[in-house]
């Protein structure tokens, strides 16, 4: 028996981005397919770390070849979050307050 395993939402992959690390990742990756030794900024266990998060969030995809790990953006989630998020933030207005009528 197999078990599907969720897509990420928006939230998770905006959750995925908002750590410094993984945001300079992903600009980094944005100039094309690099090998796991080109990520030298941190330790590999700390890059391979925020690596693994950043494919959990179906954002950057890996290869293995050999005894090197490959690593590159997936643009079209990307593309897709961008507009995901304006979606989600325009199309239902929040209510915080129970008032009708602004209050100023």
């Amino acid at each position: 028996m197999t078990t599907a395993v969720a897509a990420p939402t928006v939230l998770d992959q905006l959750k995925a981005l908002s750590h410094e690390i993984r945001f300079d990742l992903v600009r980094y990756l944005a100039g094309g397919e690099r090998c796991v030794c080109d990520l030298e900024a941190l330790p590999q266990s700390k890059v391979s770390y925020h690596l693994g998060i950043l494919r959990d969030a179906d954002l950057v995809w890996a290869e293995q070849r050999g005894k090197n790990m490959y690593y590159a953006l997936r643009p079209e989630p990307l593309f897709i979050l961008g507009g995901s998020l304006l979606t989600e933030i325009f199309a239902q207005p929040v209510h915080l307050t129970h008032q009708n009528n602004s209050i100023c």
